[in-house]
């Protein structure tokens, strides 16, 4: 598991007004109906879109959380779950038994409910979307920017990039990779031979290794690691604002 039951991301003082927040039930192309959480920013105009895809406990109360921050810094926002298609809507609370579902996930299935969140956004604004991952919704996003999905970046915190592996003389979209310099989850070398190959295929993309942090370092009960998540944080916010003010310009 990525993040303890009870844990949240930090929080560095966003002020931003949110006009509305909640769960909410998508649709996708195959009919799949599956739960979301969305966050609203009250900022003018078309922001941009932010779509969230969580470790594997799917819309755990981390990731409303984190929503909410993304609304708060000017973005609207939305978190996919996974599971629609063996567990259905639902609550991903601390009894949600997501490892007796986690095996069953396919990420043709995940890209299909990413296509729905991303036109839940679209429809309330033509603002540019991002992905921003995390675990294994971090190797989904980095995938992503393969596919042919209208997005400014993809964004993964400790993500998995196998799943992008196979793909990469197709990424076409911006990459931000945020690793934690001792992840047991995948190792350095794993990330080495993914940058290598983004470098010998010419792909545009950031990376930022923190040195010593533990996989799912991006939490608020790290109190060693807040500089870390600082960090982590105020590269995101540029990575997107960057990324989404140079589409159309």
């Amino acid at each position: 598991m990525c993040h303890e039951t009870d844990s949240r991301p930090p929080a560095f003082g966003e002020s931003g007004r949110i006009t509305e927040q909640g769960a909410l039930v998508l649709t996708a192309g195959d009919g799949t109906r599956f739960s979301a959480l969305h966050a609203f920013t009250a900022a003018t105009g078309d922001p941009a879109g932010v779509i969230i895809l969580p470790d594997a406990r799917g819309t755990h109360p981390y990731y409303d959380a984190l929503a909410r921050r993304f609304a708060a810094n000017g973005f609207n926002a939305v978190v996919v779950d996974y599971y629609g298609r063996t567990a259905g809507p639902g609550a991903r609370d601390a009894d949600f038994p997501w490892r007796e579902h986690f095996p069953h996930l396919d990420p043709a299935d995940v890209t299909q409910d990413v296509r729905a969140a991303h036109d839940f956004l679209r429809a309330h604004g033509d603002g540019p979307v991002v992905v921003v991952g995390f675990c294994y919704g971090g190797g989904q996003s980095w995938m992503l920017a393969a596919g042919d999905l209208e997005l400014a970046g993809c964004v993964g915190f400790y993500g998995l990039p196998a799943f992008a592996a196979g793909v990469v003389d197709e990424i076409h979209v911006p990459l931000l990779l945020l690793l934690a310099g001792e992840d047991v989850a995948t190792g350095p070398a794993e990330f080495d031979a993914f940058t290598a190959r983004l470098d010998a295929a010419g792909k545009d993309y950031e990376k930022h290794v923190y040195a010593g942090a533990p996989h799912s370092f991006f939490d608020a009960a790290y109190d060693e690691w807040q500089d870390a998540c600082r960090d982590a944080w105020s590269r995101t916010l540029d990575f997107i604002q960057r990324r989404t003010s140079a589409v159309g310009a």
